[in-house]
């Protein structure tokens, strides 16, 4: 696996990244399961419910994880810049941290607030990871 050795720091923080989503599946189903709510259930909607904000976090990394990993992946399969596709996929990794953080203590407004900021930063690494792996696909 020589031709990944220097992706080091973007395929620990995918793998990082899919350790954060296995831990924040049960965190979010337990206490689901103590107020009886049914498997694949919501909490009710309010951002005051902790329990439905720990579900949002859960649910947001799932939905944007793919993303996440197709881009990275892509962008090291079409040989894009190293030091670019490491620091823009630990970049992500470490802005969904403090996303998930925010969003199950709630800090900030429900809407528009420091999170989705947070939110959109991490959007924008896998956004220039998508693009630097279409332009090095037809640069090839």
């Amino acid at each position: 696996m020589e031709q990944f050795a220097a992706y080091s720091h973007a395929l620990a923080a995918m793998g990082l990244f899919a350790l954060i989503i296995l831990l924040l599946g049960p965190a979010s189903a337990m206490p689901k399961s103590k107020a009886g709510i049914p498997a694949g259930g919501t909490p009710v909607e309010s951002y005051d419910n902790p329990s439905y904000r720990l579900h949002r976090a859960y649910m947001n990394s799932v939905e944007i994880g793919v993303s996440f990993a197709m881009a990275t992946t892509a962008a090291m399969l079409t040989g894009a810049s190293p030091g670019w596709v490491n620091l823009l996929a630990s970049a992500f990794v470490g802005l969904r941290l403090l996303h998930t953080v925010i969003h199950v203590t709630g800090i900030g407004g429900e809407n528009m607030g420091l999170r989705s900021v947070i939110f959109t930063l991490g959007w924008a690494c896998c956004v220039i990871l998508a693009m630097m792996a279409v332009i090095g696909a037809f640069s090839v």
